[in-house]
């Protein structure tokens, strides 16, 4: 593991206030709050942030793209209800940070990235997911998902959606969880949608946020 990646007590003391501060702003899952304390962000942001890798906000990664506000990442797990061993879909690598969350929760995890850039460089600059056997990465599109790995007991989108593409539906399983923010003027509303047993959906609204957009078809740049 590379020294940028090391994991220091001050860091250890950084990342418990980090998680008291998600707490305090709302989430209740203990599981997830454990999965916060353990994963090392600073490994998945470049070392110029180092010093600030432990704030709950969000910052700049390559290719336009960011690694998630602790908050965000810690709401949008708990409305998934990850258990152990189910097979999740993440649309929208980035840093990997929110896929190595899941992992941690002992997901089988199959992750997409359509920029090329993060893509290639995820293997190199984070060697901390190597960690988790049950991580799997993608470069495609994000729209279309991965249906030759489906169907999938939990989908999440970590970019902001214009709508709900219809390929996420027909991969997530009877009985589970799509969650994903959706665009409403100037910022996305979080949905969790359920797949019932008959193949009905059902719809719920939660808070607002602000994520980069999802864009459709694969960047080889």
């Amino acid at each position: 593991m590379r020294k940028h990646c090391e994991d220091t007590l001050r860091r250890q003391a950084l990342r418990k206030q980090l998680v008291k501060t998600v707490r305090e702003k709302g989430i209740q899952d203990e599981r997830v709050l454990d999965a916060l304390m353990k994963v090392p962000r600073h490994c998945f942001m470049d070392n110029a942030l180092d010093s600030i890798a432990y704030e709950d906000r969000a910052f700049p990664i390559a290719a336009g793209q960011t690694i998630s506000q602790p908050y965000t990442v810690a709401y949008q797990t708990e409305l998934l209800q990850v258990k152990p061993f189910e097979k999740v879909l993440e649309i929208g690598t980035g840093s990997a940070y929110q896929a190595t969350i899941l992992a941690e929760l002992k997901a089988q995890v199959f992750t997409i990235e359509r920029q090329r850039e993060l893509f290639d460089e995820r293997a190199k600059h984070y060697p901390f997911v190597a960690m988790y056997p049950l991580l799997k990465f993608f470069y495609g599109d994000g729209f279309k998902g991965l249906p030759t790995y489906g169907p999938f007991d939990k989908i999440l989108v970590t970019a902001a959606a214009p709508y709900i593409p219809q390929p996420l539906i027909d991969q997530l399983k009877p009985g589970g969880f799509l969650v994903i923010p959706v665009d409403e003027e100037k910022a996305q509303r979080m949905k969790r949608i359920c797949k019932n047993p008959d193949g009905t959906l059902s719809e719920e609204s939660f808070a607002f946020f602000n994520f980069v957009p999802m864009v459709e078809g694969k960047n080889p740049r």
